[in-house]
């Protein structure tokens, strides 16, 4: 299973966005254990109705989940950047996933 961590043996990092009683961030967390178990990766998760989160649920209130993938020594993820994340929203593959992160371990 995915853990949390900071370590940067990892190349990419995925932000996971999603919020309590929501079946396709079930779904979503299920396809990145997947992932991690073929490709480790940095992780993070991120519940947008936290108060410390609004920024990130004025954006996704409607459509977590929502995962951004980064190279693993860039900085956190900001809300005020989020268009020039590389994301993939409500429903992917682990094809989907893995085609990102190789496109962002190519950038």
């Amino acid at each position: 299973m995915m853990r949390v961590t900071s370590r940067l043996l990892q190349s990419c990092r995925i932000t996971l966005f999603t919020r309590e009683n929501c079946g396709l961030c079930s779904q979503a967390r299920s396809v990145l254990s997947d992932v991690w178990d073929k490709q480790p990766f940095a992780f993070k998760e991120i519940d947008i109705i936290k108060p410390e989160s609004k920024g990130w649920r004025d954006l996704y209130e409607f459509d977590v989940p929502v995962i951004h993938i980064s190279k693993a020594q860039q900085p956190e993820e900001d809300p005020t950047l989020s268009s020039l994340a590389v994301k993939l929203m409500h429903c992917f593959t682990v094809e989907d996933v893995e085609a990102k992160m190789a496109a962002v371990e190519k950038s």
